[in-house]
């Protein structure tokens, strides 16, 4: 939790970010993702001052377990002083123990932001999916909780001014953007409505440029002509060398010599391989995403 520190901006998680949403079709499957295309709405995770502090904790806890449909988890919520933005301590269950930092008793709107990353964790320790080290884990964890619909509020509880700061998650605000734009492709939603953070609005805009150039990279038919130009140049060139700095497909012989490239898919960024041989429709197997393609 950056607590009127320096906020870090940008995206240096990036490939690991990719490779979480990847990881989330392979253990979850398509029709298991697309369970998820409602988010959480703001009423469902409301917290006004009037509000009891620990019944309130509770009942917002107890509508992150229905969204991740976790019914027989049960979540028992405390707060103390502590240095991270909350705690859970993940058992067999069905019982969880979670302790948010005391900041959020007179911060309470953000409580939901706290909640939907712990009982992530919770979800995550049911499903087995995990990344080696605590970093990485913690990345997959704010991109499972974003990309599965509740991580806008983790997002919104970004806000940063002259005099301080406030960031909480793993995820600088750009790459929740990214992520929330990901899901935002994927379902046709428009989660930017729900902000009350000016500072994660702008963090979702430049998320959202950078996801839609996803979606532009050769050899889709989608891309710019810088890049099919360079794209055109390297397929010249190939196999002969490694792929150039900044691109995402490379060129191999097939069994019986024949050229392919490989590029990841622009929704779940599992990579594809195709022959090259100009126009080809491509369809991912893991998030079933039909892709034109000139290659």
């Amino acid at each position: 939790m950056a607590n009127d520190g320096p906020v870090e901006h940008g995206y240096p998680h990036l490939e690991t970010v990719r490779a979480a949403i990847t990881a989330l079709y392979k253990r979850l499957s398509y029709d298991t993702i697309q369970t998820f295309a409602s988010s959480v709405v703001p009423a469902d995770v409301a917290f006004c001052d009037t509000d009891d502090l620990h019944l309130g904790a509770q009942r917002v806890a107890h509508e992150l377990v229905r969204h991740y449909r976790l019914p027989d988890a049960r979540l028992v919520v405390g707060f103390r002083e502590m240095r991270h933005a909350a705690n859970v301590e993940l058992t067999a269950g069905p019982e969880y123990f979670v302790e948010l930092n005391d900041r959020f008793r007179t911060h309470r709107r953000d409580i939901g932001a706290a909640l939907a990353h712990e009982v992530m964790h919770v979800y995550l320790h049911r499903l087995d999916l995990s990344f080696p080290g605590v970093r990485d884990n913690e990345i997959l964890t704010d991109t499972a909780t974003t990309y599965l619909g509740a991580g806008w509020l983790l997002l919104d509880a970004f806000r940063e001014d002259g005099a301080s700061s406030q960031k909480l998650g793993y995820l600088t605000p750009e790459e929740f953007g990214y992520v929330l734009a990901k899901r935002a492709l994927l379902f046709g939603e428009d989660p930017s409505v729900w902000f009350t953070s000016a500072q994660a609005y702008t963090a979702y805009v430049k998320g959202m440029e950078l996801a839609r150039r996803d979606g532009q990279q050769p050899p889709l038919t989608a891309a710019g002509w810088a890049g099919r130009r360079r794209y055109a140049r390297d397929r010249r060139h190939a196999p002969a060398g490694p792929p150039q700095p900044g691109v995402r497909y490379a060129f191999s012989p097939d069994g019986g010599g024949r050229l392919r490239v490989s590029f990841p898919c622009p929704t779940c960024h599992q990579r594809i391989r195709v022959p090259v041989r100009g126009r080809v429709r491509a369809r991912c197997a893991l998030c079933r995403s039909v892709l034109e393609c000139d290659t």
